[in-house]
């Protein structure tokens, strides 16, 4: 039964798989019997990774490695044998023969099993049909899989359990990992550009008595040592306009934040947020940076400024169109809201467009149902969309000489929201009729509206500099440079629904 799975991979059976599992278990109890518990190893000593070797084969052919990994294939022939270690960085063939690790040490190595985990040590050199590899000296089993992993063939295609069980995931989905290897590499490089841009990364509350900065219903808990009823945070913003007050000219932070809403391919309760806030700027100045941040981005971590998703193509290297919500809803629904200038006018076009609208729905609500409705499946190359209604925009600046609009954008790539950006309010008296107004919104049901905070009033009442500030959300940058069709595929551990 040694090779079972090597011979058979496919587990069709209940009875295979337990009659697998049985046999995992049994070697495991005889190695311990023996003395040879592999729990009991601590640390192994790599010094290069598969990805490595094979980059810099002509310096180490003949020099003495040692890699660590899974081993994920082998191939038992007689005196000699073959076996495939996968690592971090990808995977390479090991070379094992009874003269070079000793008789005992190859007679525990035909007892491995697939998925265990496996220290090599050896010699590089290449194969009589060119493939880089490690001849063995010694094979160190690190850590026994009581486990059977899912048929090499095909990896884990189920995707329900990809989500479920990442780890597995990540083990025979080459792609997973790339994916994981790059989101890294996304936030890692977002960090560079902007500490390089003078700007600070800070850390603020995720638990909050007063979960404002966004339209989103938050999650409600109680902590027992105050007896305080608490939210989790649904942006960041209020603490870091705080830091502003405080004379912190140019901050960010990347971090959670919950919102208690549905599931789809673009939504996750809780996701990876990034906001950032700088004095003395505004929306201009937000839209600048946020170009420049794309471009540098996708130059590092892609190799180029033009990206492809779902086939089609998107230019970062270009300069981003710049169109005013205004102009967009007449360009895509040929209607001119500057051109309506009442409540009635407007629910008057909205029932001929068939855009339906609730009561509590004023005139910029209806604007931006338009938007919503015609525009926003339009804007696949990288787009500002400029000057919002003031109804839908509680933190932001009016336009000068134009009240009912307020100086917000959102840039929008693939016709999906990519970030939202402000001329950031900060007049204490206008926020407090903003807060006002979202409070009787609250009280006619809108469970997205703000609430009044009295500290954040406090704060602005201090005095807070003109600001801009902008709102990324980052798995959505990700699923863009991933080419990942949900945000699912870009979380190590997305929310699911419980099995039971």
């Amino acid at each position: 039964m040694d090779n079972a799975q090597e011979k058979n991979p496919s587990v069709t059976t209940e009875q295979d798989l337990h009659e697998l599992l049985r046999v995992r278990y049994e070697k495991l109890d005889e190695m311990k019997a023996q003395g040879k518990d592999p729990f009991e190893i601590t640390k192994y000593d790599q010094t290069h990774h598969s990805a490595e070797i094979k980059d810099d084969f002509d310096a180490l052919e003949g020099k003495t490695v040692s890699i660590a990994g899974r081993m994920m294939s082998k191939r038992i022939m007689g005196k000699a044998s073959f076996c495939n270690v996968q690592d971090l960085k990808g995977n390479i063939q090991c070379y094992v023969a009874r003269d070079s690790v000793g008789e005992e040490e190859y007679k525990a190595f035909k007892k491995l099993d697939i998925g265990d985990l496996v220290g090599v040590k050896g010699e590089v050199f290449r194969t009589r049909t060119g493939e880089v590899s490690v001849h063995a000296t010694e094979v160190t089993l690190l850590s026994k899989s009581l486990q059977i992993l899912p048929e090499k063939y095909h990896g884990l295609t189920n995707t329900d359990m990809r989500y479920r069980q990442r780890y597995v995931d990540l083990i025979m989905n080459e792609e997973a990992k790339t994916t994981f290897l790059r989101r890294s590499k996304i936030i890692s490089t977002i960090r560079r550009y902007l500490d390089g841009q003078g700007f600070m990364e800070v850390e603020t509350p995720m638990l909050v008595s007063n979960a404002g900065g966004a339209a989103a219903r938050p999650f409600e808990t109680h902590f027992n040592a105050l007896d305080l009823d608490v939210k989790l945070r649904i942006s960041l913003e209020l603490y870091l306009k705080r830091l502003i007050v405080g004379g912190m000219e140019k901050v960010y932070e990347i971090g959670r934040v919950f919102r208690n809403e549905g599931l789809d391919t673009r939504h996750n309760p809780e996701f990876t947020l990034m906001e950032l806030y700088q004095a003395y700027t505004d929306y201009h100045g937000m839209m600048d940076l946020t170009e420049n941040m794309f471009r540098y981005v996708a130059k590092e971590v892609l190799g180029t400024t033009t990206i492809t998703y779902n086939g089609v193509e998107m230019d970062l290297g270009k300069p981003f169109e710049r169109i005013t919500m205004v102009d967009a809803v007449k360009k895509y629904a040929g209607v001119d809201f500057n051109e309506i200038k009442t409540l009635e006018q407007a629910r008057a076009v909205a029932k001929e467009h068939h855009v339906e609208y609730e009561e509590r729905h004023l005139k910029g609500d209806i604007l931006n149902l338009f938007f919503e409705e015609f525009v926003e499946e339009h804007l696949i190359q990288p787009t500002f969309v400029m000057d919002h209604p003031i109804e839908i925009s509680p933190l932001t600046k009016k336009k000068p000489g134009n009240p009912e609009y307020v100086e917000r954008f959102e840039m929008f790539m693939n016709g999906w929201e990519m970030c939202n950006a402000y001329s950031e309010l900060n007049d204490p008296v206008d926020q407090r009729e903003r807060f006002k107004a979202q409070e009787a919104l609250l009280a006619q049901g809108d469970e997205e509206a703000n609430t009044t905070d009295e500290d954040f009033l406090y704060a602005l009442e201090l005095g807070m500099p003109p600001t801009g500030g902008i709102g990324y959300g980052i798995d959505r940058m990700v699923m863009l440079l991933t080419d990942s069709a949900s945000i699912r595929d870009v979380l190590l551990f997305p929310t699911m629904k419980p099995l039971d």
